[in-house]
């Protein structure tokens, strides 16, 4: 009976082990709307204690990973990520350092090559 007792506990704090694992993982990765410059996981402000709340809700109703960061840009728009993606609406922002490093090597050649 206790052997049972004990692995009833020890699997129910494993589940809650894995998803503030998971609530960490996301609030790393989501800008406090406060805060400037700090993730949701680093800032103690209300914004960011009630925006882990809702992760740990989210994640309590089933929602994945994927679902929770999807929701969340929705409400909040695609700037409350830190990982932006690849769409046409950043894909200049994403070409814009490789443009910039073709033309300074460019630059450099022909500054040292061709004189």
């Amino acid at each position: 009976m206790i052997i049972i007792l004990y692995t009833f506990f020890y699997q129910g704090s494993l589940i809650a082990n894995n998803n503030n694992v998971l609530v960490n993982k996301i609030s790393k990765n989501l800008r406090c709307l406060i805060c400037q410059g700090q993730s949701v996981y680093d800032s103690q402000s209300d914004f960011a204690v009630s925006m882990k709340l809702l992760i740990k809700k989210k994640i309590k109703e089933g929602n994945s990973e994927k679902q929770i960061y999807d929701y969340l840009k929705n409400q909040y728009g695609e700037w409350i990520s830190y990982d932006t993606e690849i769409n046409k609406k950043t894909y200049l922002l994403w070409l814009f350092p490789l443009l910039l490093f073709i033309f300074g090597g460019i630059l450099i050649f022909r500054k040292v090559f061709i004189k």
